[in-house]
């Protein structure tokens, strides 16, 4: 398969797995992971996403050697989410870590660029190399100026330079940066933290991170978000409150 998909005690796991071609997203592999990430936001038992590669990378990006649609055919394909159907963020309502293991190249960045939280090998590398290939980084050209310092980004779309994890980390772009063999535990970590907050807590925060961006602050704290309604309204917020009075872990529900 091109892409493995495993969920466990509240985690879903997605693996792109096409190492032989640095797990480079065909037309394949982009349907598959269409189909895995509707799944996962209509499936209220998962909490939690984490998104890695097979092998030695995370994700090169398109797959060039497949023929497909031109430049103009492909934009107009991309769909509002964006590349590996992720990128632009938003889309789904439970928090995605990005566990990046290697190279994270063109869409393979565009799409550690969409996740919520970002845990990367020392050995791992970003960047942008689609003008050295004749192409555009579609989403990396949007998202990158709106999140680093105009300078940085327009270094890294204007040569197609990668950069180490380490430079990555003091731009903000990732959250940790570990010792490859230390990279399974640390992402463990960051699931943990997540599984101890309530579900709907966290979905409401994520939909109103992303749903609205593009409001002023007194709209933002004023928008009826359904999500968050239905966490203020929900029994594990009595709960939360119920818990910390009895000086215990609270036992989520989910509702």
């Amino acid at each position: 398969m091109s892409v493995e998909y495993d969920v466990a005690g509240g985690v879903a796991r997605v693996t792109l797995n096409r190492p032989e071609r640095l797990n480079a997203i065909d037309s394949a592999a982009a349907a598959s992971l269409d189909e895995i990430w509707t799944a996962i936001d209509g499936d209220p038992a998962i909490r939690c996403v984490v998104l890695t590669g097979a092998g030695r990378a995370f994700c090169a990006g398109a797959d060039m050697k497949e023929d497909g649609p031109d430049g103009l055919a492909y934009w107009a394909a991309t769909g509002d989410h964006g590349f590996g159907g992720i990128a632009l963020g938003g889309r789904l309502s439970v928090p995605l870590i990005a566990r990046v293991n290697g190279a994270a190249l063109g869409g393979g960045f565009e799409m550690v660029l969409g996740s919520d939280l970002v845990v990367a090998a020392e050995s791992a590398v970003f960047g942008l190399p689609e003008p050295r290939v004749g192409r555009l980084p579609l989403d990396g050209m949007i998202l990158l100026p709106r999140l680093i310092p105009r300078a940085r980004a327009m270094e890294m779309l204007l040569t197609g330079r990668r950069i180490g994890a380490a430079e990555a980390l003091a731009h903000g772009l990732i959250n940790q940066v570990v010792a490859d063999a230390g990279l399974d535990g640390a992402v463990q970590a960051w699931v943990d933290d997540i599984l101890a907050c309530a579900p709907l807590s966290l979905k409401a925060i994520k939909r109103s991170a992303s749903d609205t961006a593009q409001l002023t602050i007194r709209q933002a704290r004023n928008a009826r978000l359904p999500s968050l309604v239905e966490a203020l309204q929900s029994r594990d917020a009595q709960e939360g409150v119920r818990a910390f009075r009895e000086k215990r872990a609270p036992k989520w529900s989910g509702d």
